[in-house]
């Protein structure tokens, strides 16, 4: 019987029927436990772009929260459009030539086609199910590079630059990595949850960014200090909390490989913590709670291409070298180097991404995941090579595109902020607002003011705080 599926299916990709490589009659059905686990795993993965604005937020300046929180809020909107609308089809549509998907499930238009499994994606789980998980890895993926560029972009420069780098960067390269037809998928590359995809893609634009962009007006000379370390830390505890549906919900079934992605992501999140807060303890005298909450996001990073592909032990050296790796990027590489990643972008994303791939590529293992492959150290010198070109590719489309993209936009709109904006706030100059009230304005407690003088002063540009 299992021969005469196959036999059914194959034919249908020879004879170019629509749906190709759907499951055919009699194949296995939707399974609704592994459905559920996909829904509820694209929830999670969703839950982090807001805990991402959080963690962004209460590192900024508080005369700039809004507007860093307001650029992850507005990207889970306007990307969810953009990949509903035609960034699906790009990423996962039949493919053309290696590069790209087709514009032939723009809209998700065809019911019966998604409502049935897609063998090439998932065998038990509806494309629909799936195209809604894969949204929410575009949606956090354009969100990351907002901490690149922060305190200094403005807000139509940033809208025109997310739109078009989720569509001419994210899409594709979602495609090569994980669509049916993509080339290094072909090739062979391993990226369970994104390593390449979500975090290098990311993390190298917006190194590029903030080059591009400049330095914030005053770096290095005025305090650019976190205005608010407990809106970081639950936005860090939102985003670890989040991430077991970013890597077990990979494993696209509520099975024993989601089980495998789901501890091993723990074990190099907590290494992570551990190391980096180590590595700051040794070199500055104190473990700070910043130190903590920035050492598991750069564990969870590094897991995520390996998540599927790796064991426990290795996981934990994953996660403990790359939370030393992170810590060294942003200590000491960003300073010597003179680049103003506000938030540490690439610090973190790039610099972890990057080492999770090539990790992938040493510790890949297939007594975790059968269908994955061995690694360097399991035999196979040949996949640590196959993650390389992966990683470089990752990195040359990321300078390369966001470069083109921004002198794009820049003839467009102006890109970042001028030198009176930033003193006196994103959050009033682009979008007339402030996230709180003053407490003194002028030597005066705002409480000793009449109801009718504090609007004045509340909503008065003239008076943002510094």
């Amino acid at each position: 019987m299992r021969g005469l599926i196959h036999g059914l299916t194959v034919a249908g990709v020879l004879l170019g029927l629509p749906g190709t490589a759907l499951a055919a009659e009699g194949a296995p059905a939707v399974d609704t436990g592994d459905t559920a686990w996909v829904l509820m795993s694209a929830a999670l993965v969703m839950l982090m772009t807001p805990g991402l604005a959080f963690f962004y937020g209460g590192m900024v300046r508080s005369k700039n929260v809004l507007t860093t929180i307001m650029q992850s809020f507005f990207i889970v909107a306007m990307v969810s459009v953009q990949w509903l609308v035609f960034g699906f089809s790009l990423a996962f549509g039949p493919d053309v030539n290696g590069l790209i998907g087709d514009l032939s499930w723009a809209g998700l238009a065809d019911t019966a086609l998604f409502a049935a499994p897609y063998v090439d994606y998932s065998a038990t789980v509806p494309l629909f199910a799936f195209a809604a998980f894969q949204c929410m890895f575009a949606v956090i993926t354009a969100a990351l590079i907002t901490g690149a560029y922060a305190e200094r972009f403005k807000f139509p420069a940033f809208v025109l630059f997310s739109f078009l780098w989720t569509t001419l960067l994210y899409d594709p390269m979602a495609h090569w990595v994980w669509g049916a037809g993509g080339w290094l998928r072909d090739l062979g590359a391993l990226d369970f949850a994104g390593g390449t995809v979500i975090h290098i893609l990311s993390g190298v634009s917006g190194l590029v960014a903030c080059i591009m962009l400049g330095k914030r007006s005053g770096k290095g000379v005025v305090p650019m200090l976190p205005h608010h370390l407990p809106m970081t830390v639950l936005g860090a505890a939102l985003l670890w909390f989040g991430w077991f549906g970013f890597n077990a919900g990979s494993a696209l079934g509520a099975n024993g490989l989601a089980a495998g992605a789901f501890v091993v992501t723990q074990a190099a999140a907590a290494a992570a913590t551990l190391s980096w807060v180590a590595a700051e303890w040794l070199t500055s005298g104190h473990p700070t709670m910043l130190g903590a909450a920035s050492g598991c996001i750069a564990g969870l990073v590094a897991i995520t291409p390996a998540a599927g592909f790796v064991t426990v032990v290795p996981a934990v050296l994953i996660g403990a070298i790359g939370g030393v790796l992170c810590f060294t990027a942003v200590a000491y590489a960003k300073n010597k180097l003179g680049y103003d990643d506000a938030l540490d972008a690439f610090g973190v994303h790039g610099v972890g991404g990057t080492w999770g791939a090539l990790a992938t590529g040493l510790w890949a293992t297939k007594q975790a995941n059968a269908a994955g492959a061995d690694g360097l150290f399991y035999g196979n010198p040949h996949q640590l090579y196959v993650q390389a070109v992966t990683v470089v590719v990752a990195v040359v489309l990321a300078v390369a595109g966001t470069y083109v993209i921004l002198k794009i936009v820049g003839a467009v709109t102006a890109l970042r902020a001028d030198a009176a904006e930033e003193e006196s706030g994103l959050d009033i100059v682009e979008h007339g607002e402030r996230a709180y009230r003053q407490s003194i304005i002028n030597g005066t407690p705002l409480t000793n003011l009449t109801v009718q003088q504090q609007p004045v002063f509340v909503n008065n540009p003239a008076v943002a705080d510094k």
